[in-house]
């Protein structure tokens, strides 16, 4: 049975981390806020430009590349700018990252072809990848873990904002003034992350200044996740899944992958320390990351096409009907965070959480056509509550369970798992989707003929053209496909509840670096 606290928590009065105060925190946090919200909020305001940036520059061939490009590009360099920043400090790799990301913004917003574009949404995604990795780093150096949780609630009050505020703000931009101040809003805002956190993070450890760069480890994971990432956003689409293209970028990313981890073992500084897998509670808590981020935004990514083809909402009020999502996780993340830092335990959450998304994804599996907005909505409190539950939770174990000197990698890991589980997630239940949706319409026999042909062009105003019994077709093909892909969502999450239960309560620092290693764990009362 364990004490109270855990291997290297001070003395009384004995001060924690860099010795940061109250107030000192609260002006950081606000700088980091506005860096959280440009990496969250750009996807969605640059969604509603997408039409109208395809009718200026032409290209629809590649529109998807415009997402796919950026995605890629930040899944790549997250554990690469965390472990940037375990090598040269917090403040200059981040600070870096904010203006690479500032410069690509600048740079989509010139852009005069889509060929440019999506190269400098690539640009703009490395710099995104350092946004996310950065502001949990810094915290994590900042904050000991029985006090982060607190602070790490508040990020969560972020989501909300970008997921409701996005669409509107992109939608507004377009109507009223550009496509590319869709890009350019990003400057003002990084302008004032720029120097707020270069003043305030003077006091986070600058170092060793003795880099020595794992380039191999670099390019093998360059290889293995782009592999990765064309299978699962091409396989079904352009090429079937037993094409050579598909079987080759698998074979690719298997060996590629093997290749990584070979190197992993024996670099110097590798740019994803294996030795963080050790501690089992990291370990599972990147699993459930990963797993709640296949299930939630891959789901979460189609419902809108419920919302408007069947329950008839605009694009603009689809995202507003986000909103008892959004709340929910906001509400249950800040009580959740009050409740870690004032009791120290968290083992029950992320079973709380995990058994809510399965519960909140399984609902979704039975609507129907006749499933109201306000059901729906329900359906939404308990998925966000899930969401909240889950998401800081997860990344305040992982960083628990790991050594200061992989703190950033450490969070890189974490990160990455939960945007590699996203990526995932919105490739292979779209593929669901898509598929069921066309079986659906092929089981209805010659009369659903013309509208399948229309299908993949198909737009709500259109929908809304066409005869009453072609209209009820449709709907009934997206509820069927919308239902099949919260069903694999609910069983892909229930793994996670599994896992859930074999986390640790391991005591939570009251500094925020431990003295001891992460592989031995004292085994705490409530395991």
């Amino acid at each position: 049975m364990a004490g109270d606290s855990a291997p290297g928590t001070p003395a009384a009065g004995q001060p924690a981390g860099p010795g940061f105060s109250h107030r000192q925190i609260l002006v950081t946090m606000s700088g980091l806020v506005i860096a959280m919200l440009l990496a969250m909020l750009d996807n969605m305001i640059v969604a509603p430009a997408l039409p109208t940036i395809v009718g200026d520059l032409g290209g629809l061939n590649h529109l998807a590349w415009v997402a796919t490009g950026y995605v890629l590009a930040s899944t790549v360099a997250t554990p690469i700018w965390g472990k940037l920043g375990d090598l040269y400090g917090r403040r200059i790799v981040f600070v870096a990252a904010v203006a690479l990301f500032l410069l690509g913004s600048a740079l989509c917003g010139m852009s005069q072809d889509m060929a440019q574009l999506i190269g400098f949404r690539a640009l703009q995604g490395l710099g995104a990848g350092g946004l996310m990795v950065g502001v949990l780093s810094i915290i994590g150096e900042m904050i000991p873990p029985r006090d982060r949780s607190k602070y790490q609630g508040v990020m969560m009050a972020v989501m909300p904002v970008a997921m409701i505020g996005g669409p509107l703000i992109g939608g507004f931009i377009t109507d009223n003034l550009s496509w590319r101040w869709a890009f350019y809003v990003n400057l003002p805002l990084g302008a004032v992350t720029l120097i707020l956190c270069w003043i305030t993070l003077a006091k986070l450890p600058k170092g060793t200044g003795k880099a020595v760069i794992d380039w191999w480890g670099t390019a093998l994971l360059t290889v293995w996740i782009t592999s990765l990432v064309l299978i699962t956003s091409w396989g079904g689409t352009q090429y079937d899944w037993d094409s050579p293209q598909i079987l080759g970028l698998a074979a690719l990313a298997v060996a590629g992958f093997v290749a990584f981890v070979i190197v992993q073992r024996r670099a110097v500084e590798p740019i994803m320390p294996l030795r963080v897998f050790k501690s089992l509670n990291f370990t599972l808590s990147g699993a459930i990351a990963f797993i709640s981020g296949f299930a939630m935004f891959g789901a979460i990514g189609f419902l809108p096409q419920f919302q408007q083809f069947v329950q008839g909402a605009s694009a603009t009020n689809s995202g507003l009907l986000l909103m008892p999502m959004m709340i929910a996780a906001m509400v249950v993340s800040l009580g959740g965070g009050a409740l870690i830092s004032k009791t120290g335990h968290y083992k029950s959450l992320p079973i709380i959480g995990s058994v809510l998304i399965t519960a909140g994804l399984a609902l979704f599996a039975t609507m129907a056509l006749d499933t109201t907005t306000t059901m729906s909505a329900l359906y939404m409190v308990v998925l966000g509550a899930g969401m909240g539950a889950i998401m800081q939770t997860s990344t305040l174990i992982a960083q628990n369970s790991i050594d200061l000197r992989d703190m950033g990698a450490g969070t890189g890991v974490s990160t990455f798992l939960r945007n590699m589980g996203s990526s995932l997630g919105i490739s292979l239940l779209g593929a669901v989707y898509t598929s069921q949706l066309a079986d659906s319409l092929a089981d209805a026999g010659p009369a659903a003929q013309n509208v399948a042909a229309s299908a993949a062009s198909m737009t709500p105003q259109a929908l809304r053209a066409l005869p009453e019994a072609a209209q009820h077709l449709f709907q009934q093909a997206v509820t069927d496909g919308v239902t099949a892909l919260f069903t694999w969502g609910a069983a892909v999450t229930a793994v996670g509840i599994v896992l859930a239960f074999f986390i640790r309560q391991v005591p939570l620092r009251s500094t925020a670096a431990p003295a001891a290693s992460p592989d031995a764990e004292p085994v705490a009362a409530g395991r």
